[in-house]
């Protein structure tokens, strides 16, 4: 797709003035980083996993997909599904827009953020943690999405990470403000990263059902889906057989928020409330260390993925992290509509910066016992 022109009339602009945010991240990021331990615990000693791959196929709900199968995930359901752990109680529980979304995968923390893709997010990344611990050049982890505004997740606004240990980015057409890309096209990029820099952390966004969602077209919603399980299992294909990644590699796929429940507001069209359509989603564990042919119904989050590589991959991530805190919300319309542009005065937001412990837990229903006893789980 071209230009995403709609997605910026249709984006939630938070009102809590990203000023106001950085000043606040000043004042308590010294508390944050003096109360910082590791949340680790013991290193996952001799896990065959080395790389991991994360796919969000963005803004897909649970009855068009995992609720329906086979249906139109023939691949994901069936071929890959024996070959790894789905988990069909997996959820967004914080704030179930784009970046919001998003944010929460890489960071492990839900906050509400600017859906435009004008603010960072508060807490640096697991690139970034990953990036600095481990010593590697920013070439070893990338960020590739069909959205341009997805730039943002490469970088954070604490002063003490900003603009440190960014990772590699390949986002929309061109980078921020350039519109969004095919899926089809950012397939192509990814197969040319993975072949070129050999990464070893990367994440994948396909935009496509979402978009064609917000344009209120059902029919190419469906075919982003189906088109997306196709790229995964183009995707994992590709892992199987390549050398460097063959049987040293995790891919989880997921999704950053479904949609409205057909019994809410304009239904399957918008997204960003607490219905169950919204916070309902999926995540797919395929990779050495995890259970085959498995479905495991512990409800788990989206900021248990981070958790979650963070102790795969053998790094830190803070345990003390900021939340903005939301006090006031007016909301007219959805998060992320393309119908019509937003009134300047949609959503009004009060902000302030909290410091609490870091929440995302290992998911630890997805390992086989051997790599469980090998984590000291």
């Amino acid at each position: 797709m071209g230009a995403s022109e709609y997605d910026r009339q249709a984006s939630f602009r938070i009102r809590g003035s990203n000023w106001l945010c950085r000043l606040l991240i000043g004042v308590v990021v010294a508390v944050a980083a003096s109360c910082a331990t590791s949340p680790t615990g013991e290193k996952a000693e001799g896990l065959q996993t080395e790389n991991v791959i994360i796919v969000v196929i963005d803004g897909i709900r649970y009855s068009e997909t995992w609720g329906a199968v086979p249906g139109i995930i023939p691949n994901m359901s069936t071929d890959l599904l024996r070959k790894g752990t789905l988990c069909r109680n997996f959820r967004n529980d914080g704030y179930t827009y784009t970046n919001s979304g998003h944010a929460a995968i890489t960071t492990g923390v839900n906050q509400p953020i600017d859906n435009y893709g004008d603010e960072l997010p508060a807490n640096p990344s697991m690139f970034q943690q990953w990036l600095k611990q481990k010593g590697r050049p920013a070439t070893a982890a990338w960020i590739i999405s069909s959205k341009d505004k997805l730039d943002i997740l490469g970088n954070t606004l604490r002063p003490d990470w900003k603009d440190q240990f960014v990772p590699s980015l390949n986002c929309g057409v061109s980078g921020p403000g350039s519109g969004y890309r095919a899926d089809s096209l950012t397939l192509v990029e990814v197969m040319k990263v993975l072949a070129t820099h050999r990464p070893n952390l990367l994440l994948i966004n396909f935009m496509e059902p979402d978009g064609y969602a917000h344009a209120g077209n059902w029919d190419y919603y469906l075919r982003g889906i189906a088109r997306s399980d196709r790229y995964v299992k183009q995707l994992w294909d590709f892992l199987e057989k390549d050398a460097h990644y063959k049987g040293r590699t995790t891919l989880l796929v997921t999704t950053d928020h479904g949609r409205h429940l057909d019994s809410v507001k304009n239904g399957w069209i918008d997204h960003g409330d607490d219905c169950k359509g919204c916070q309902h989603i999926s995540l797919l564990a395929l990779g050495p260390d995890f259970r085959r042919d498995a479905i495991v119904e512990t409800e788990y989050t989206l900021v248990d993925i981070s958790a979650t590589v963070s102790r795969m991959l053998d790094f830190e991530m803070d345990s003390t992290v900021l939340v903005p805190r939301v006090d006031t919300v007016v909301v007219d319309l959805a998060m992320d509509t393309t119908l019509t542009a937003l009134p300047k005065d949609s959503i009004r937001l009060e902000v302030k910066m909290d410091t609490t412990v870091r929440k995302g837990n290992v998911m630890k229903d997805l390992f086989s016992r051997k790599a469980l006893k090998q984590m000291g789980l």
